[in-house]
């Protein structure tokens, strides 16, 4: 597919690997990062999962700080730094767009969020045009629990045809949160919308029309749902919990 009948916005990431100063430092020494040669997304939803450490969150980073989103989360338009704790990833990386332009957006860090709400409250406080809490849902993130406000922003915030960036949404939703999270995604996925998620969650990564990464020594590697790590640990566990549990607790 061409970039002038692609149905996505973001095409794939390309790590500049000629500009590494070294790969034995961070971030270039991450597993995700190491062996980065081309990473070609799906034109729906493009799913990267791995252990912790693996570079997960550091590539989703240098990916949605090269399309211009703020490092520690929000829209284009927020521009704030509680802590400079990013690195140096996006400007190593080239990304393929289409000709095809996002109408919306929105990187989602589950770590930095807090951070994100304060934004919005403090942005309010100024003069302008409407509150900035009415594309949320009208109610304060920060007077709603973790969850609900992560909830609030899938349903409410998104609107479609954009290109969303989310690290380990499911970080403070309950598996029926994460079922209706599912639902939604497909909603938006259908309104011309393409997303990139850093996830732990066996029930986001099920989404069926999509492209799934799992990390590894080798680095990204295209896997199917059933042969993750992730798939595989929990239906063992939930075949037979009392066998699981008396093998670990032993």
């Amino acid at each position: 597919m061409s970039s002038l009948d692609a149905e996505h916005y973001l095409l794939d990431v390309k790590l500049r690997r000629e500009r590494v100063p070294s790969f034995d430092t961070y971030p270039f020494s991450l597993p995700a990062v190491k062996e980065l040669g081309t990473l070609r997304l799906h034109p729906k939803v493009t799913f990267i999962v791995g252990e912790n450490g693996s570079g997960k969150s550091t590539l989703l980073e240098g990916i949605a700080t090269s399309w211009g989103f703020n490092p520690e989360g929000g829209t284009k338009n927020f521009n704030f730094g509680t802590r400079r704790s990013h690195s140096e990833l996006h400007a190593f990386l080239t990304l393929a767009k289409s000709v095809k332009r996002a109408k919306d957006g929105f990187f989602l860090r589950a770590e930095s969020f807090f951070n994100v709400a304060t934004e919005i409250e403090e942005l309010d406080k100024g003069p302008g045009g409407p509150p900035i809490i009415n594309s949320y849902g009208y109610k304060s993130l920060h007077e709603q629990s973790h969850g609900e406000s992560f909830f609030a922003l899938i349903m409410k915030r998104f609107g479609g045809n954009g290109l969303y960036i989310l690290d380990e949404p499911e970080a403070a939703l309950s598996p029926s949160r994460q079922l209706a999270m599912l639902s939604r995604i497909h909603q938006l996925v259908g309104l011309n919308s393409q997303f990139i998620i850093a996830t732990h969650s066996p029930i986001l990564m099920a989404y069926p029309d999509a492209d799934l990464y799992q990390i590894d020594e080798t680095g990204l590697v295209r896997t199917a749902y059933e042969d993750t790590e992730h798939f595989l640990v929990m239906k063992a566990f939930l075949g037979n919990p009392g066998r699981q549990l008396a093998l670990l607790l032993d």
